[in-house]
């Protein structure tokens, strides 16, 4: 074991546009950065993000700075040695801070990798292979949306990803009817996210107007929490559902999905309480033949850096959800580019330190 020293800060992140959810318009947002050194040997440190959300982080308030401290100090300063150590080193911090385990288990693994910025060794992280992801659309009216539809389409993107439930139905039926007529499924998948804003009364007949577009799937169409409805849902529908905000703060991962049974599920380690519990669900998704892909939770590049790393493990992956590093003014440089649907790392690129930054 080797003593270190823990350091966090809070920077604040500003949208280059405004950022339509069915929970609100969001400009910006502050992310929490974990720096662990070892004073004996400063040629390296470990670097991890929390990037708690509003309306879907427990752990979430307007400046978590001290609590993130809290759930910091709560660590041994006395060091995981290897990576199966991380996993009982990270759960002093309670399950419902999920953000910051994750910031912990980051920071760890980066720290004993000993190359500041590898978190995960695979093709991916050594700039041999790249990452096909989705375009994502916010909502707003239908001609910015419209507006941003062209632009991904134009970058090459072959993957939409569209949030819906802010305007009115129709006008998104209107929308996605036009991109459907001017592309065919062959050249685009379109897939949907509600974030929840369907009325359980109306989902069904919502999902089955829908459904004449060829829709890839469509995300969390109800609330979280109503299992049984959800459920009736996956069912019914003749859109696959995907569960997003449905598995935050699950601790037994396996009642939910045999009970909802959905196609697919949205794996967001911030969300989930880091890389080991992200796992745990692909394993038991695997096991059940249920469908997953893996999106950031609008971190930093820091953090979009170490969640495309890990996602680089895996093979034959449909479209992911990893190209937010565009998203802030302010982001922190990294070795991420996204060219043509596809996200790409450039190991020889070097990733900014938030800690030695003075603009924050």
């Amino acid at each position: 074991m080797s003593k270190s020293i823990f350091q966090v800060k809070r920077r604040t992140l500003h949208f280059h546009v405004e950022a339509g959810t069915s929970r609100g318009i969001l400009t910006q947002k502050n992310s929490y950065f974990l720096q662990i050194s070892n004073p004996d040997n400063a040629s390296f440190v470990g670097l991890g993000e929390a990037g708690p959300l509003f309306g879907l982080s427990p752990e979430y308030n307007e400046d978590a700075l001290d609590d993130f401290q809290l759930a910091i100090n709560r660590l041994s300063k006395d060091l995981p040695t290897n990576k199966t150590e991380v996993g009982p080193w990270i759960s002093a911090i309670p399950f419902n801070q999920p953000s910051f385990r994750f910031a912990a288990e980051m920071a760890m693994f980066d720290y004993l990798n000993q190359h500041n910025g590898l978190y995960f060794h695979n093709d991916f992280s050594e700039s041999k292979h790249p990452i096909p992801i989705n375009g994502l659309i916010w909502m707003g009216p239908k001609e910015y949306m419209q507006k941003q539809i062209e632009s991904k389409l134009a970058e090459g993107l072959t993957c939409l990803k569209l949030k819906i439930g802010a305007i009115d139905f129709e006008s998104e039926i209107d929308l996605i009817r036009s991109i459907r007529e001017a592309h065919p499924e062959k050249d685009l998948t379109i897939r949907l996210d509600a974030n929840g804003a369907f009325p359980i009364h109306e989902a069904a007949k919502k999902l089955e107007k829908l459904s004449k577009y060829g829709i890839h799937s469509i995300e969390q169409p109800i609330k979280a929490g109503q299992w049984n409805e959800m459920a009736d849902l996956c069912k019914q529908s003749e859109i696959p559902i995907a569960l997003d905000e449905e598995l935050i703060g699950i601790k037994d991962s396996a009642e939910l999905l045999n009970h909802i049974r959905p196609a697919y599920i949205i794996l967001k380690p911030s969300f989930l309480g880091g890389f080991g519990e992200t796992m745990q669900w692909i394993k038991l998704a695997n096991d059940m033949k249920i469908g997953w892909w893996i999106t950031s939770a609008l971190e930093s590049n820091v953090g979009l850096q170490a969640i495309s790393q890990f996602t680089g493990q895996f093979t034959d992956l449909i479209p992911q959800g990893l190209g937010t590093g565009l998203l802030y003014t302010n982001n922190l440089a990294s070795g991420l580019n996204t060219q043509r649907g596809n996200i790409y790392f450039d190991s020889k690129f070097p990733r900014e330190n938030p800690f030695q930054n003075l603009s924050l």
